[in-house]
C-alpha cells in the first residue's frame, strides 16, 4: 500500500472512531487495519492512538496528524474528481464559515439555491462570528466582513458593507438628534463587540478622519439584536446597511449625520494559503460573488480566483 492510502486508512479510523468499525466499512480485516496502523505510528516515530480494551483516546500527534492527513486525502480526491469527472457535475462535501447576521440576512437564498442547483456537493454551512482557523479547520472557505484585508489566506473581495448610524424615532423625541461627532458622546451608544470602552472611526466630507472613544451604553455579537434594541429607542447604534433595510423602508429608524461618513468594510471570502481550489469551491466561489454583486450593486475589485 502507498503512503496516501495508509493516509486515508488513519482517516477513515480516525473518523469512525474505531479500528472494527473502520475495517467494516472499508471492507478489510480488523487485524490488518490494526497491523497497518501500527506501521503508520512505527513510520513516524509516535504514538497516534492511544488504546486498549475498553479504550480509544487520539494523541496529540495524532490529531495534527489527522487535520493534516484529511487535507492531503482530500486534495487526492479533488484530483481524481477533476480529472476523471470534468463531464459530470462537481460533487463532493463544501463547508463553509459565515458571519451569523450577513448570513442569515443576506446570503441565505444565494446558499439554499446554490444547494438546489448543486445537489451532488454536500453543502455545509456554519454560521458563526469566530475566527476559524482554515490551516487546521476542516473548512473550505470562511466569509469575512472586516476594515482591513486579512493577510492571513488567499483572499477574493466580494464587496463592501456601508455603515451608518441609526436612531428611533421614539428616541429622537426624547433626545436631541446629535449635530457632530462630539455631540454623541452625550447619547446611549450601543455597539457590535465586547468592548468595555472602544473606538468609533468616522470621516468628514473634507477627508478628515476622526475618532470617538466611548463606553458603550450596550456591547453584542449579534447585529440582529442591536437592531431591535435600535428600533425600541435604547439609543443610537452604527448598524451595517444590509441590517436596516427593511427597518429603513418601514420608517423605524432614522439616519444620523448624513454628512458624516464611516469608512466601508470589506466583504471577503477566504481559503487556506495550502488549500488548493479544487472545482466545486470554484464554482462557489464564481457564483457566490455573483450573488454579492448582484444584491450589493459594488463591483468586487479582483478576479475570481482560478
Amino acid at each position: 500500500m502507498g503512503q496516501i492510502e495508509d493516509l486515508r486508512l488513519f482517516v477513515q479510523v480516525v473518523a469512525s472512531g474505531s479500528i472494527s468499525k473502520a475495517a467494516g466499512e472499508l471492507g478489510i480485516a480488523k487485524s490488518a487495519v490494526s497491523r497497518r496502523l501500527s506501521l503508520l505510528e512505527d513510520r513516524y516515530g509516535t504514538r497516534l492512538v492511544d488504546r486498549s480494551p475498553g479504550h480509544w483516546n487520539l494523541t496529540e500527534p495524532g490529531r495534527e496528524l489527522f487535520q493534516r492527513a484529511s487535507r492531503v486525502v482530500s486534495d487526492v480526491d479533488d484530483i481524481e474528481d477533476d480529472f476523471l469527472s470534468s463531464g459530470t457535475a462537481p460533487s463532493g462535501p463544501l463547508s463553509i464559515s459565515i458571519p451569523r447576521d450577513f448570513g442569515h440576512g443576506f446570503l441565505n437564498a444565494a446558499l439554499i439555491d446554490f444547494q438546489a442547483r448543486h445537489s451532488d456537493i454536500q453543502l455545509t454551512v456554519d454560521f458563526d462570528d469566530r475566527l476559524v482557523d482554515l490551516a487546521r479547520e476542516n473548512y473550505d472557505f470562511a466569509i469575512r466582513i472586516t476594515e482591513t484585508r486579512p493577510e492571513d489566506a488567499i483572499t477574493l473581495k466580494l464587496g463592501t458593507v456601508e455603515h451608518c448610524l441609526f436612531a428611533s424615532p421614539d428616541y429622537l423625541r426624547q433626545h436631541p438628534a446629535p449635530q457632530s461627532i462630539e455631540d454623541l458622546q452625550q447619547h446611549r451608544l450601543l455597539h457590535f463587540g465586547w468592548a468595555r470602552r472602544t473606538v468609533w472611526e468616522f470621516q468628514t466630507q473634507k477627508g478628515k478622519r476622526q475618532q470617538l472613544e466611548f463606553q458603550p451604553a450596550l456591547n453584542s455579537n449579534s447585529g440582529a439584536f442591536l437592531l431591535d434594541a435600535t428600533i425600541q429607542g435604547h439609543g443610537i447604534s452604527r448598524l451595517p446597511d444590509f441590517i436596516v433595510t427593511g427597518a429603513l423602508a418601514a420608517g423605524k429608524l432614522v439616519p444620523l449625520l448624513p454628512d458624516i461618513a464611516v469608512p466601508a468594510w470589506g466583504i471577503y471570502l477566504l481559503h487556506a494559503r495550502e488549500h488548493r481550489l479544487n472545482r466545486r469551491m470554484r464554482l462557489f466561489a464564481e457564483e457566490i460573488r455573483a450573488a454579492c454583486l448582484s444584491g450589493l450593486g459594488n463591483e468586487p475589485q479582483v478576479p475570481a480566483p482560478d
